[in-house]
């Protein structure tokens, strides 16, 4: 498809359309005379978006046009000036996109241009090569779990492929096989959604590369990119037009890749996917353009949605509700997919995700490679979003420079956040065992329950000698939820509960706690601890997004609600969220364990994650939770015996998660 600039068959006029009008969007700007201190990646689809339209339409205007961007790329020294020039993301996207120019449209310019091109090709594609050769086992070159390795490797064979350089595709081809077998097979991403939609389209357009030159499909290794469609869409907030930002995500607009949902939905027939593009490159496209504050950016992305849109494939909208991916110990649950539905997305994992982490310490232990570059990934692990009513109730920073689980809807130990934070990558040289997870997952979309516990002790600093730090989440049917956190220290710790909000919590005289957004709201319930003293503050988290613009400073302000504990070797925090405000939830009177009721809904949520034994005056069960809605049999997590007003529904010898009877 790429190479040959041959789509699938069928009509698609409004690809034409898109294509014609990102061929024409730069004609009133001059093209740099000598290489800009910010980031030049879009000087790469400012020349290739209208070599696609001349190969397409003939239009010379077009041909012109495309040679204005060539000229201004080629004239310059080096691509990169502020980090790594010619060996990172400014080369990458330079190769790939003026490689494929030289491809389609390379006979139609003048001998002199396309002369000047080859050489500038050559010179690029040898330092690049050269590059990932004297680096290997450091930084990019084999950083597998990372948008440099992808763009780069990427962009190199591109140009690999339009030149003939065989050592070049090899590299890189042999780089991608190891990627495609190290990705998680759940499809999640450590870096976040905005760097997946950076990211993962190179994955494809590499894979496409492949095929087509050399005949290999690839497409179902290693299971990452037949899942990763999935991944994606339970991270899009209700409305479709914002995603949840775990990870370093700058905004919460830039997640969109129209392209590659088009590319997912024709190589694997997924009918949510062509939704999705559909939806990208039509009704979300200009809102994302002009709100996102990205460059490049959605609009470039023309010349994959022209060569990779397949009429044939069928579009359809979403209808899954909950999904748990277990690399990531990510679990999103959401109430449907109406624009003012409710979603929470949870997660807790090693550093990068399971996978990374296992695999990268092989790297180190059998190689002494530093193979897990995950600067994007954050110290969150137990923390969780909450979009309700169209808006974002309990929120994450973004992204971020200095990573801190402050900056999160965590828990702090005597004031502490994780072990070596507050630094870019977090999770750099720290031990091997300091490892969340998650257990006791429930994720059932018939029923609407979900449910999970985080184990976060071990992100701890040691000499705070917290034995055990464990959030239980679960999200009712209706989108209410409840947390109880469970701490235990060898020594007395004060315990401090965060919650992250856009804007100032309103503090009641009962002790609950108001949160607006724009018009939604939400009523925090606090049942324990009755002494925790409670105050809000504000948070600001600066970043500076690229390291190819340094001058760019990004700042977000959080107004983060505070709960702290009298000092004690044991914490425990009971709290439920209701979205919409009043009425919310009432304590339920346990002889064991904890538990939440909703009047108004009829659900009830018992919680023993620890103990596993509840007793209420109904309920008498041997389980981490019991799950109670008021049309429906109960819902149990980690179970061996329940019994519900005297009436035995499970007993078995195994714990059983799932719908009781």
């Amino acid at each position: 498809m790429l190479l040959s600039a041959t789509p699938p068959r069928g009509p698609r006029p409004a690809r034409e359309l898109r294509l014609r009008e990102e061929a024409a969007r730069h004609r009133g700007l001059t093209p740099p005379r000598t290489h800009p201190l910010a980031s030049i990646t879009w000087l790469g689809p400012a020349a290739s978006n209208p070599a696609l339209a001349y190969r397409t339409t003939g239009d010379p205007a077009h041909l012109q046009e495309s040679r204005r961007w060539i000229e201004a790329a080629v004239r310059l020294p080096h691509w990169g000036r502020a980090h790594m020039p010619d060996h990172d993301l400014d080369a990458g996207w330079l190769l790939h996109h003026l490689a494929l120019a030289y491809r389609w449209i390379g006979d139609d310019l003048p001998d002199g241009v396309r002369a000047l091109l080859r050489y500038k090709l050559l010179l690029q594609g040898r330092r690049m090569y050269e590059f990932a050769v004297a680096s290997e086992g450091r930084w990019w070159s084999s950083s597998y779990w990372q948008n440099h390795n992808w763009i780069c490797y990427a962009g190199l064979a591109t140009a690999g492929y339009v030149l003939g350089k065989e050592e070049w595709t090899e590299r890189a081809k042999d780089n991608l096989g190891t990627v495609l077998d190290l990705m998680p097979p759940d499809g999640s991403h450590a870096e976040g959604v905005v760097y997946w939609r950076y990211g993962v389209p190179f994955l494809a357009i590499h894979l496409d590369l492949l095929q087509e030159a050399e005949g290999i499909d690839w497409w179902g290794r290693g299971g990452f990119l037949p899942s990763t469609f999935r991944y994606r869409l339970h991270q899009t907030a209700p409305g479709f037009a914002l995603n949840v930002d775990h990870g370093d995500c700058h905004d919460r607009r830039s997640g969109h890749s129209a392209g590659l949902y088009y590319r997912l939905a024709a190589q694997y027939g997924i009918a949510e996917a062509q939704w999705m593009g559909d939806l990208a490159s039509g009704e979300l496209l200009w809102q994302e353009a002009s709100e996102s504050g990205v460059r490049p950016g959605i609009l470039p992305e023309a010349y994959l949605e022209y060569l990779w849109y397949d009429p044939s494939v069928r579009a359809a909208r979403p209808t899954e509700t909950h999904a748990f991916f277990p690399d990531l110990g990510l679990l999103a649950a959401r109430t449907s997919w109406d624009d003012d539905a409710t979603l929470v997305s949870f997660k807790a994992s090693p550093g990068g995700g399971r996978t990374a982490w296992e695999t990268s310490e092989k790297h180190r232990a059998e190689s002494g490679w530093e193979t897990l570059n995950q600067g994007h990934h954050h110290p969150d692990s137990g923390s969780f979003v909450l979009v309700s009513q169209g808006e974002f109730l309990a929120v994450d920073e973004g992204y971020s420079n200095r990573k801190r689980a402050a900056h999160h809807n965590l828990l702090l130990v005597d004031g502490q956040g994780y072990a070596d934070e507050d630094r870019y990558h977090v999770y750099e040289d720290i031990p091997y065992e300091r490892q969340a997870r998650q257990r006791d997952v429930l994720a059932d979309a018939e029923g609407g329950w979900a449910h999970a516990t985080a184990e976060i002790a071990a992100m701890y600093d040691p000499s705070l000698g917290v034995r055990r730090l464990d959030r239980t989440l679960v999200f009712t049917p209706s989108g209410r939820l409840v947390l109880l956190d469970v701490a235990e220290a060898a020594q007395e710790r004060a315990w401090t509960f965060l919650l992250q909000t856009d804007r100032p919590a309103e503090l009641g005289p009962d002790g609950a706690v108001l949160i607006r957004s724009g018009k939604a709201t939400a009523l925090l319930q606090r049942f324990e601890p009755a002494d925790a003293e409670v105050g809000c503050e504000v948070t600001e988290v600066e970043a500076n997004p690229t390291s190819s613009t340094p001058e760019l400073r990004l700042t977000r302000t959080l107004h983060t609600l505070r709960a702290t504990t009298p000092r004690s070797t044991e914490g425990l925090f009971l709290s439920a969220l209701t979205p919409g405000g009043e009425p919310g939830g009432a304590r339920v009177d346990c002889a064991e364990g904890q538990g939440v009721t909703f009047a108004d809904t009829g659900e009830t949520v018992l919680l023993s994650p620890v103990d596993r034994r509840i007793r209420t005056s109904s309920v008498d069960a041997d389980a981490a939770a019991v799950l109670l809605g008021p049309d429906s049999a109960p819902y149990a997590v980690g179970c061996t015996r329940l019994e519900v007003d005297g009436r035995v529904l499970l007993d078995v010898s195994e714990p059983y998660t799932g719908k009781v009877g």
